[in-house]
């Protein structure tokens, strides 16, 4: 049935518009508001579906405008509970998308004062409901239980479903945190039960999804949270509003980051950043840490820290995976610095998508503190954090968690030489990582259980671990990795003799027109050219010389290198492109978006002053927080000038497409040519910058030319 025939030839713009949004027609909806004759008192219910519509088709800020619009249209006709309502409602969409629990409390407050003796307001459920998650995250798991408890009472005896389903999921969340595990998980599989019952409206089941797979996240349950990601991606489609859609890719880039391959991790992260960077977020640090942490394990060490420094700059902890960056690169140092500083004192972001508050938000940090801390040695501090992720595992019982206990524990007695405790732990990691299919981290484990078995003198164990853990790294497609499985495998026994001259070899490279002839040690193929032979041409003839990837782009476009002089820093402002078409710079943030920075930042001034006068030191930090970040955001996105700033256009694209495209062709030639395949996979390096780096053990001799496709010889 079209929606003509939903609405009926009779129906009026309202009628049409309410339709719409029922179905998800946002753009139709607003279609229809623009041609509505509001006649008296219709201005109410205009102005909520206009700010449901909005939200829908994503312009956040014009959907709180919306709901500003009705609170004072409300206030000045004398309207207490609609302007109650309209002011909670304004707190709820704050609370869901900007993490600025200052602004969301003076909202709440506003509620609250007009719906104070009103018993019968059902403003009190929505308030009690928002309460719940405000108290959440922010730590105050106490006072979140009880608003929680209240939202569920008040929503199911004011009708307002919303506030039983989300005041049952922040209880629920709270019931993990208390370490009653299982009784949580059994309460969010009957609300997801619910929500695919069709029976919730369409931005409470998509939030409320989200929730479900972050509490998972929160406790590494990756396969139940790839369960409730699977019921989201079904029910998702033509149905989610807002930034929904962008949540659900950022869940399914955390369980490709777990199961790979890495290429459609980033892929999928990068899309969820795309969707939602328009948005007036600080959460918009969530996928650009996972998108850090997508590249860090795939050995994109440069596209790492771009992220990381991205989600930095929107005030969200890049941790662990900033340590492990340096102590990728050879800082061990500072990885030691930074994670010890990350675990003594977690960082305090008012977020939903990990545990704001206890032990269990410190289980990735110890791993990783674990990991580093064997680095440089340090047998004392491997134990301390084995010792701490044991506890937390033996609290909330994951398998997940079990794990990464065992892999600590393993590292723990490694270092202390206890090779038959290595094994133990090491098994065990092993055998769960591989039910769990997590490939990242089972070869991870494998390396462990390789080293003790060489400790004991074992070999070829040893041997099977480590090929194990390169393959696993393959398929997960951590080249770096894998590298460092088989430089382990050459230690044992498979490199030359320390002196003995390289392997030499002879390469071939010419392009006829749109015909490529290869050869590899007297082996000739011919293939259909592509672009990424020709990047690889590129790299060969200047090894061990970076290119940025936007060279390499422009000149295959036939526009040269650039100019001589400084780089310039790819997202200088965010780190990352994430729009599609032309190259043309975007604003940061539009003009509405920038006025509803400056009102949250009154309203936070607000908070600030509330709490001097009740003496509330906790609040005012916290509120002075929120209110730097928008100063940070404010100056990012206009300047100290007053000028819009941009992101640029290109730097990210070139990064992308250079890497896929180089890829593509040599997984094309190892169908042809595997030796060479494989000795390009294993030097060519690709990235913002790219590269050719020999083989110390395999001297290719590299002969490339272009020549005209007549030149064939027969």
């Amino acid at each position: 049935m079209s929606l003509e025939e939903v609405w009926g030839v009779t129906a009026s713009s309202l009628d049409r518009a309410r339709t719409c949004i029922e179905h998800s027609a946002w753009e139709d909806a607003l279609a229809a508001l623009a041609d509505a004759d509001l006649g008296p008192g219709s201005e109410s219910e205009a102005l909520e579906l206009r700010a449901l519509a909005e939200y829908g088709r994503g312009r956040f800020e014009a959907a709180v405008t919306a709901w500003e619009d009705l609170h004072a249209l409300s206030i000045g006709a004398g309207d207490r509970r609609g302007a109650a309502r309209a002011a909670a409602m304004v707190a709820t969409y704050l609370m869901m998308d900007t993490g600025l629990m200052a602004a969301v409390r003076g909202w709440l407050r506003r509620a609250e004062r007009l719906v104070d003796g009103d018993s019968g307001a059902s403003a009190r459920a929505l308030i009690a409901m928002t309460r719940a998650y405000e108290r959440f995250v922010c730590g105050d798991l106490a006072s979140a239980r009880t608003a929680a408890a209240s939202a569920v009472e008040l929503g199911e005896e004011l009708g307002v479903d919303a506030a039983v389903v989300i005041g049952r999921v922040a209880a629920a969340r709270v019931t993990i945190l208390d370490g009653d595990v299982q009784a949580g998980l059994d309460e969010l599989d009957d609300i997801a039960t619910l929500l695919m019952s069709g029976s919730v409206d369409a931005l409470t089941t998509g939030m409320m999804y989200c929730e479900l797979i972050c509490a998972a996240q929160g406790l590494a349950m990756y396969g139940r949270a790839s369960e409730w990601t699977e019921l989201m991606e079904r029910w998702r489609p033509g149905r989610a509003p807002g930034g929904i859609n962008g949540r659900c890719r950022v869940h399914r880039a955390e369980l490709l980051r777990m199961s790979g391959p890495c290429e459609a991790a980033e892929a999928e992260a990068l899309a969820a950043c795309a969707a939602l960077r328009p948005w007036m977020r600080r959460e918009f640090g969530w996928p650009l840490t996972e998108l850090g942490t997508i590249r860090l394990r795939k050995g994109d060490l440069d596209g790492a820290e771009e992220a990381f420094r991205a989600a930095h700059d929107h005030a969200w902890s890049p941790q662990p995976g900033w340590a492990l960056l340096h102590l990728e690169r050879g800082d061990i140092a500072t990885a030691v610095a930074l994670i010890d500083d990350a675990v003594e004192r977690p960082a305090d972001v008012p977020w939903k998508e990990r545990p704001p508050h206890g032990e269990l938000r410190l289980a990735p940090l110890l791993d990783a503190q674990a990991e580093i801390a064997a680095a440089v040695g340090d047998a004392e501090g491997v134990a301390r954090a084995a010792r701490r992720l044991r506890e937390i595992a033996d609290t909330y019982g994951s398998g997940e968690l079990e794990a990464m206990a065992h892999c600590a524990e393993a590292r723990a007695a490694l270092a202390s030489g206890a090779t038959e405790e290595v094994v133990v732990h090491g098994t065990a990691s092993v055998t769960r990582w591989a039910a769990l299919a997590a490939p990242y981290e089972l070869g991870t484990a494998r390396l462990l259980l390789g080293a003790a078995h060489r400790s004991a003198g074992n070999p070829a164990a040893a041997r099977m671990e480590w090929t194990a853990a390169r393959t696993a790294f393959l398929d997960f497609g951590a080249r770096r990795r894998a590298d460092e499985a088989q430089d382990l495998l050459d230690r044992l026994g498979a490199r030359p003799e320390e002196g003995a001259p390289p392997v030499r070899a002879s390469a071939s490279f010419v392009r006829y027109g749109d015909l490529r002839c290869i050869s590899f040690d007297g082996l000739p193929t011919e293939m259909t050219d592509l672009k990424g032979f020709r990047y690889v041409e590129r790299l060969v003839c200047a090894p061990d010389r970076e290119f940025l990837a936007l060279d390499l782009v422009a000149a295959e476009h036939g526009g040269g290198q650039r100019a001589p002089g400084p780089s310039p820093v790819p997202g200088a402002d965010d780190g990352l492109q994430m729009t599609e078409g032309a190259d043309a710079p975007l604003p940061l943030i539009d003009d509405q978006a920038r006025d509803a920075y400056r009102r949250r930042l009154a309203e936070i001034e607000e908070e600030i002053e509330d709490a001097e006068r009740h003496h509330d030191l906790g609040r005012q930090e916290l509120a002075q927080h929120d209110r730097e970040f928008l100063i940070a955001e404010l100056e990012r996105a206009v300047g100290l000038v007053g000028r819009r700033r941009t992101v640029p256009g290109s730097a990210e694209r070139a990064r992308t497409s250079v890497t896929r495209a180089i890829r593509y062709a040599i997984r094309r030639l190892g169908q042809r040519q595997p030796a060479l395949a494989a000795h390009l996979d294993r030097c060519v390096v690709t990235g913002t910058y790219c590269s050719y780096r020999p083989d110390p053990l395999v001297e290719v001799s590299w002969t490339t030319s272009t020549r005209p496709q007549e030149a064939i010889p027969p």
